[in-house]
Order: structure tokens, then sequence, then C-alpha cells
């Protein structure tokens, strides 16, 4: 069984764009090694003046994409073993209500 996430680079580099066209951000984070982000990152900086900082999630074996450490204002590496204690806990209440993280997360 292959389990692999469709379209999620699409989305990133669709939002990342509109949100640098319509002036949202004057920074943005981008968590990934995918080097299909590197022209919407690219782009950003070029075309909208924007910083990007990426943090490229690594452990054993990997390293740092050299494509979005070329287009990124600064990338730094996110040991992955350390992510898990970096979530929010599987239930949230704020003043609107109580937010359960999904089953499948």
């Amino acid at each position: 069984m292959k389990s692999e996430e469709k379209g999620s680079d699409v989305n990133l580099a669709a939002h990342l764009l509109v949100n640098a066209f319509d002036d949202d951000y004057e920074v943005v984070v981008v968590v990934s090694n995918d080097s299909d982000l590197a022209e919407p990152i690219r782009l950003v900086r070029q075309k909208f003046g924007k910083k990007v900082l990426v943090l490229h999630p690594c452990g054993p074996g990997r390293t740092r994409s050299i494509e979005l450490r070329r287009v990124a204002t600064k990338s730094l590496s996110v040991d992955v073993s350390l992510l898990g204690a970096c979530q929010f806990p599987p239930t949230l209440t704020d003043a609107n209500g109580t937010i359960h993280k999904p089953a499948r997360w």
C-alpha cells in the first residue's frame, strides 16, 4: 500500500502566490523539502519582494533541497524527530468552542 498526498504542493503554491499578490504577508515560512515549490517561491521573492524562510524537515540520510535553498531568503533544517513534540494536543478549547484533531492525523 502506497500512501501519498495529492495536490498539496499545488495548493501551497497557489496560496503562496495569491497571498503575496494580496499583500497578506511580509515574510512567509514554508515547511517542505519539495523542490516543486522552488518556482513559486522564486516568483514570490522576485515579483512581490517577499521574504521566504524554508524549513526543511530532515532526518537521517536526508539533505535540504538544493533548489529550495537557492531560491529561499533563508533555509534551515528541522529534525523530523522533534516534530511530534511540536504538535498541539488532540483537543483544544478556546472562546469559540472545542477543536478536535481529526483521527486520521
